[in-house]
């Protein structure tokens, strides 16, 4: 017992306060099907446990799907749940790490700020300001505030006249959903750039206030460190970081799978709205 604390102990130091670059070599990626209560139940018990697997979908719903990512030392330790519990389940990738390899480009490559690429918070920065230095006309960009670690909370604001209702969009609160900050900067630059009558009148007729990144500590540290990294960075104690800044809002704290314990990637903070992102 004395040695399997230990184990989980140095697993949970590792995840959350690791300098290097964690690897997930070997970690499978399974999809599993939700068909009963007694199923979803465990699965959001599981979600909310932590240092055992990583949930890159909440188990929300019965006849719903969930990806699972399980690392080598949890798989036999997942077949049995899968056995017990008689789930489908299915492989979607035998080594997760293949699969961050191909999503990183190469540098020297790359081109001009674009959708086929990820980007890290300083070159998004950097096209946003090079972006409303082109359109000064209509965009501006303000910080907002500052993260945790110090980096600036920016919103933009695309407004072609006044006494337009407003349109609020937000991206990367989860910190490893890159595509998010791919799909709002996308919406941005169809709604400057694009002749299509439709996206014309909702960029004429609306005023667009857009943050790129919520959540930077947390983005951050998905390029440098942990790919898989959800929540914010802010020390909970020696060995816990960060809060889920999706269940830290002051409506409905602490349900929908929430958890309490600051190692579990679901912790929803020490009290509504506890994280200054």
């Amino acid at each position: 017992l004395q040695i399997l604390v230990v184990s989980v102990l140095l697993g949970i130091l590792t995840r959350s306060s690791n300098s290097e670059k964690l690897s997930f070599r070997d970690h499978r990626v399974c999809s599993v099907f939700i068909q009963n209560e007694d199923q979803l139940d465990t699965l959001r018990a599981l979600e909310a446990t932590p240092n055992l697997f990583t949930f890159l979908d909440v188990p929300s719903a019965i006849n719903s799907k969930v990806q699972i990512v399980v690392p080598p030392a949890k798989q036999r330790y997942f077949d049995h749940l899968v056995q017990q519990l008689k789930l489908v389940s299915h492989v979607d990738s035998y080594n997760l790490q293949s699969v961050i390899d191909n999503e990183r480009p190469n540098q020297s490559k790359r081109a001009a700020f674009g959708w086929t690429d990820y980007y890290t918070l300083e070159e998004i920065y950097a096209w946003i300001d090079a972006l409303v230095a082109e359109h000064s006309d209509v965009l501006s960009v303000e910080t907002i505030g500052q993260s945790y670690e110090g980096r600036d909370l920016k919103v933009v604001t695309l407004s072609h006249k006044e006494g337009n209702p407003g349109i609020f969009v937000d991206a990367n609160i989860h910190a490893r959903e890159w595509i998010t900050s791919a799909t709002v900067t996308w919406i941005l630059n169809e709604l400057l750039t694009s002749d299509d009558p439709a996206v014309r009148d909702l960029a004429e007729n609306f005023d667009w206030y857009i943050v790129p990144v919520l959540n930077p500590d947390g983005f951050v540290y998905t390029h440098t460190t942990d790919r898989l990294w959800r929540k914010t960075r802010y020390p909970y104690n020696i060995l816990c970081y960060g809060a889920d800044p999706n269940r830290n809002f002051d409506f409905q704290w602490n349900n929908g799978g929430a958890s309490m314990n600051p190692c579990s990637d679901a912790y929803a903070g020490q009290h509504p709205e506890s994280e200054v992102e």
